[in-house]
């Protein structure tokens, strides 16, 4: 193995004859201090180290001193993600032709092949990943750049077709430079043919994972690539519909560093997670588990019996928080020590998987969401996260959700609804954000979206008020079959200052608003608007929520297994007839 001293020579200490230095220099051919690379060694593109090929095969081609990822060829990306000896290519003898007779393009394609000893751009086929089946495709950027001929195209539809037919689930790694230039608007159509056989693989509510690495460009971003249920990327890809350069050019300015990086997709909304490619075998099967079966929900089988009578100590706290006023309760929703929504996620569920980004604009990190298991069924899990200290909070943007988040929100609930999950949502905030950029970006009409569509959600909808529970901007993740309440939250039109200050036109009157506004979890539930009300054991805090939580995972557990028989039209139907009671 090599020793860390000979990891660290730089590419200019073994330089190939007649090839150029990394600044573009040429070198000497004749110069006897020149040297040749050792054949076990591999020179870093990014940072120019010289690297032991073994120990880079074993670190999954990646730079071990600068982290740069190398693309990886097929057989090697397959040997990664897929169980061993399950891979069986489909396929494979689609006929090359020349819908342009561009000059040259056969001579191309064969002399390409020769070299790569691949039949075209991508392979497809069956696999077998951490024991769930799939089907796999793998994009290879060693021939013609991974650009989208149509045979390209043609391989992906049908694969996607008998996946469709088979009810598989697919997987596909993308790696291109885009439309392959020869085969002219023959390309283009490939992005048409191929996006609709991935329309009719969802119709059918099966899964979609693209893979985006480095580079992932042009006619496949603007296709198959970005239309995954769930979207993963490698650290540093890449991805962007134009390409750096054309964009430079086109506007006349340097770009930002990062500028269409993996990191600048999660951040903007696109991509649902990146996964270090150590991790990516297990992500995939963790992903795959969670779709294993999609048809419908269970009911729960009886566990061991957990314990939630209250201890002692919270006995006693329990008898001081039946004397809590309407303004007492107001102020125990805002502290910062009160339990999150991912405090109870994390005791609630199992292998909780977040996911990211709106698809539009923006991942808003007051919103969580993503997949968990609830006792070994899927459930969708989306909370308004406020943060337990100042710099989570000013993070978090102190809970106050942007129209981003309620669309990231929606996005989920809708996945939900596909693979039909359950979903359970956490509400802790005191409203929408109000500022320029939420309502530039369409404050209200992302409210209204989701009061729209979760009321016609065709899976059960269980909301649980944590905290406060901020006038629209908690309705709008609150549009439940159920709505649980915890005894020390509140739920209410707008804040009591807000309407003293409307009413009253003194905002001092806070209390005395908060007394006459009805917006106690009694209150509420006297007035139908929830169906329970959580205890909290004396007060929420870093002391009960265990108990809290497994009285939430109990309750939850009952009540989707006493809605196990019912159809999806039934769901939408009780939850219209609830609200249209009010």
């Amino acid at each position: 193995m090599w020793g860390n001293k000979r990891r660290g020579k730089r590419k200019s200490d073994y330089v190939m004859d007649g090839q150029p230095e990394a600044d573009g220099r040429a070198v000497d051919t004749k110069d006897k201090e020149a040297k040749q690379p050792p054949e076990d060694a591999v020179v870093c593109k990014k940072c120019g180290a010289v690297l032991s090929k073994a120990e880079t095969v074993a670190n999954k081609y990646v730079c071990s001193n600068c982290g740069y990822y190398f693309r990886v060829r097929t057989k090697n990306r397959i040997k990664m993600v897929a169980d061993a000896g399950t891979f069986e290519p489909w396929f494979e003898d689609v006929e090359e032709t020349d819908p342009l007779a561009f000059p040259g393009y056969q001579e191309k394609l064969a002399a390409v092949a020769e070299k790569t000893g691949l039949k075209e751009g991508v392979t497809v086929g069956y696999a077998r990943i951490g024991g769930e089946p799939a089907m796999l495709g793998v994009c290879d950027a060693r021939f013609l750049m991974g650009s989208m001929g149509h045979v390209v195209g043609e391989k992906i539809a049908l694969a996607v077709e008998k996946a469709t037919s088979m009810r598989l689930p697919v997987i596909l790694f993308c790696c291109s430079g885009g439309a392959r230039m020869q085969e002219g608007i023959i390309s283009l159509m490939q992005m048409a043919k191929t996006a609709a056989a991935l329309k009719k693989h969802s119709d059918m509510g099966l899964l979609y994972v693209p893979v985006l690495t480095d580079p992932t460009t042009g006619g496949v971003t603007a296709s198959f690539a970005m239309l995954g249920d769930i979207i993963l990327a490698e650290p540093g890809a890449l991805i962007g519909f134009a390409g750096p350069r054309v964009i430079e050019q086109t506007i006349g300015e340097k770009l930002p560093e990062g500028f269409q990086r993996a990191e600048f997709q999660l951040a903007h909304g696109f991509v649902d997670a990146i996964v270090e490619r150590k991790d990516l075998k297990q992500t995939l099967g963790r992903i795959l588990k969670f779709h294993h079966n999609t048809q419908s929900f269970h009911a729960f089988t009886e566990g061991a019996a957990v314990d939630i009578r209250p201890d002692e100590r919270s006995r006693e706290r329990m008898a001081k928080a039946h004397e809590l006023t309407a303004w007492d309760k107001v102020k125990a929703a805002r502290q910062f020590s009160r339990p999150t929504a991912m405090d109870y996620i994390e005791r609630i569920f199992d292998e909780f998987m977040e996911f990211h980004g709106d698809r539009q604009f923006r991942d808003d990190p007051a919103v969580v969401g993503g997949v968990a298991f609830l006792d070994g069924q899927p459930v969708t899990v989306v909370g308004i996260q406020k943060g337990t200290d100042i710099e989570e909070c000013q993070r978090r943007n102190f809970g106050m959700s942007s129209p981003e988040g309620y669309r990231k929100a929606l996005r989920l609930m809708k996945q939900a609804e596909k693979f039909h999950r359950p979903i359970v949502t956490f509400v802790n905030t005191s409203g929408a954000f109000c500022g320029m950029e939420a309502e530039e970006s369409g404050q209200g009409e992302a409210i209204a979206r989701n009061l729209y569509e979760m009321s016609a959600l065709t899976v059960p909808v269980v909301c649980m008020m944590i905290g406060e529970g901020g006038s629209g901007g908690a309705l709008a993740l609150a549009v439940g079959n159920q709505v649980w309440m915890m005894e020390n939250a509140t739920y209410s039109v707008l804040s009591p200052e807000g309407f003293a200050s409307i009413l009253w036109k003194d905002s001092g009157r806070a209390e005395e608003a908060a007394g006459v506004m009805k917006i106690t979890a009694q209150d509420l539930l006297e007035l139908q608007v929830v169906e329970q009300v959580i205890p909290e054991y004396g007060g929420a805090d870093e002391v009960t929520v265990g108990a809290i939580a497994a009285y939430m995972k109990r309750q939850l557990k009952e009540y989707l297994s006493s809605q196990a028989g019912k159809s999806g039209e039934d769901f939408a139907k009780e939850r219209y007839e609830r609200f249209r009671r009010f």
